[in-house]
């Protein structure tokens, strides 16, 4: 990684399916920034996939783990982070990455959601292994509101990821 480039980092925290990793891997293209996902920065670290370590470690251990990554990126900057569902409701992380620069919540509709997901792998994603995927999403999102709502939100739902990016821009 690139260190010291100079420019403040973009921060994208949100539910899975709002498009934390297309949208940020577009907008790092767009600002000339690098790139990096948390969740697949863990899994490098690790050698082993999200839902092998939930299941080998524990979800306390991947909480742990994002902490750890937090904090080494907290001394990086002209990234755009996209950080795992869950990363940025740990004060601690949110605090690290809060003083490299901007943070953004993307939002989309559980419907919206539920479709984006189907589209990949629901195998991929640990917390929705459940016999009703919505029904989990409805209530992870409702679990998780207050924690998301602290930080600026933007809504993708029915929204390309370029026009996310542009809308992304427009406000650093």
């Amino acid at each position: 990684m690139s260190e010291n480039m100079g420019g403040e980092n973009v921060i994208l925290t949100g539910f899975m399916g709002t498009g934390k990793t297309t949208v940020g891997s577009l907008l790092a293209k767009n600002l000339n920034y690098e790139f990096v996902d948390t969740d697949r920065l863990i899994e490098k670290q690790c050698a082993m996939s999200i839902p092998a370590f939930f299941k080998e470690e524990g979800e306390a251990a991947f909480r742990k783990k994002e902490t750890e990554v937090a904090t080494k990126l907290a001394e990086l900057n002209s990234l755009v982070i996209s950080t795992g569902g869950g990363f940025m409701l740990n004060p601690v992380n949110a605090e690290l990455l809060e003083k490299t620069g901007r943070i953004f919540c993307l939002v989309a509709t559980p419907d919206e959601i539920v479709q984006r997901i189907l589209q990949d792998s629901v195998d991929e994603r640990p917390l929705l292994q459940v016999n009703n995927p919505k029904k989990r999403i409805i209530e992870l999102l409702r679990q998780r509101r207050e924690g998301y709502a602290q930080f600026p939100q933007l809504t993708t739902s029915g929204k390309t990821p370029s026009q996310i990016v542009q809308d992304i821009i427009a406000l650093l």
